[in-house]
């Protein structure tokens, strides 16, 4: 499968599919790479937007999740840090 080759390498528009179900593109993430799932949220059309990452390699990746179950890559990267620092929005004082 070459899912994750987009994840690794930065490769785009070779004609490899980004989106698989959610299960294997999980159990890739994890396996191969090492990532879990660091946090989640709901976007636009039921969409669920996750970010997977590695604390001992530092990768991560940045998924959607449709309705139907497919998953699809949207990013991915190195130097993933957990921040304990949350950031007040402009405009809003503490």
């Amino acid at each position: 499968m070459g899912l994750l080759v987009l994840a690794a390498n930065g490769a785009s528009g070779q004609g490899q599919s980004n989106c698989a179900p959610r299960e294997a593109v999980v159990e890739r993430l994890a396996g191969t790479y090492g990532e879990t799932r660091q946090s989640m949220g709901l976007g636009a059309n039921n969409a669920v937007i996750e970010v997977f990452a590695s604390g001992e390699t530092g990768t991560w990746t940045i998924t959607v999740t449709m309705p139907s179950g497919v998953t699809c890559l949207v990013a991915s990267g190195q130097g993933f840090e957990t921040m304990n620092d949350p950031l007040t929005p402009t405009g809003i004082k503490v």
